[in-house]
């Protein structure tokens, strides 16, 4: 079964995407939801329409993510919290820390588009992070997480 994402979608693809998914999947969860459409010729049309007079905006969208993805790159970023012994964390550090973290050094980065490696941080050290600031741009953030003195 053919669709065509109305939103980005986890695993399967992003807005505006021609996907083949299982006709069982596609009925019963992405058309309900209304993550998707039936892709119809006329409606792969009007899509190919779409995307012609979208590729100037994208090209703006592209470009603006590519100057935060340097400002990105040239942080560093350490962020405290609490540890016990043998540098365990009391709690752990998560994707909603890390958009907090990277707020206070003056860019704003949605929580939900950082992926942190291993779901959460529970140890100090350095760790990494993978921010996806576009469906082309993706920006790997090394930080480290320090004890609180």
């Amino acid at each position: 079964m053919e669709l065509i994402l109305k939103k980005d979608v986890d695993n399967l693809g992003f807005k505006d995407d021609l996907v083949s998914v299982k006709s069982g999947y596609g009925r019963n969860y992405l058309i309900p939801q209304g993550l998707a459409v039936l892709a119809t010729p006329s409606a792969k049309k009007i899509l190919a329409e779409n995307l012609k007079q979208q590729a100037y905006k994208q090209k703006k969208i592209v470009d603006d993510a590519k100057k935060v993805a340097e400002q990105l790159k040239a942080l560093t970023l350490k962020i405290t919290a609490k540890a016990g012994s043998g540098n365990k964390l009391f709690g752990s550090i998560n994707a909603m820390d890390l958009a907090e973290a990277i707020a206070n050094e003056g860019i704003t980065v949605d929580k939900k588009f950082i992926t942190v490696s291993g779901g959460s941080i529970k140890v100090t050290g350095k760790h990494n992070a993978a921010v996806r600031l576009h469906r082309d741009v993706i920006v790997e953030l090394p930080f480290e997480v320090v004890a609180e003195k």
